[in-house]
């Protein structure tokens, strides 16, 4: 599975590259904390595939890193994906790494 580092998102970001930035967590911790990424949780993958684009590096994200890997597996399986990374560490990476003020649950 590709992976990218907080710290090579923080600089995809700031870069203005054009990627697709995906949250799969539940929406009530989208509300806690985000990284204004489009949220689509994990349990509405399957419903939403058209909205992931193939055609441009997509990162998925969840609270650690677990939920979006299982996500990327999925999509990577049953859909063909093969421009998809799982940010390592999850949100909570970029609070500890990257946001010190950002709120972690």
């Amino acid at each position: 599975m590709n992976t990218k580092t907080v710290t090579e998102l923080k600089a995809m970001l700031y870069s203005k590259k054009d990627f697709q930035l995906i949250d799969v967590r539940e929406e009530y911790e989208f509300e806690i904390c985000n990284l204004n990424g489009q949220l689509i949780p994990m349990g509405d993958i399957q419903d939403n595939v058209e909205k992931i684009s193939k055609d441009k590096p997509v990162v998925i994200h969840c609270r650690s890193g677990k939920r979006s890997g299982n996500v990327i597996q999925y999509l990577e399986s049953n859909f063909g994906f093969t421009n998809l990374y799982n940010l390592e560490g999850g949100i909570l990476a970029w609070a500890d790494e990257i946001d010190n003020s950002m709120p972690k649950y």
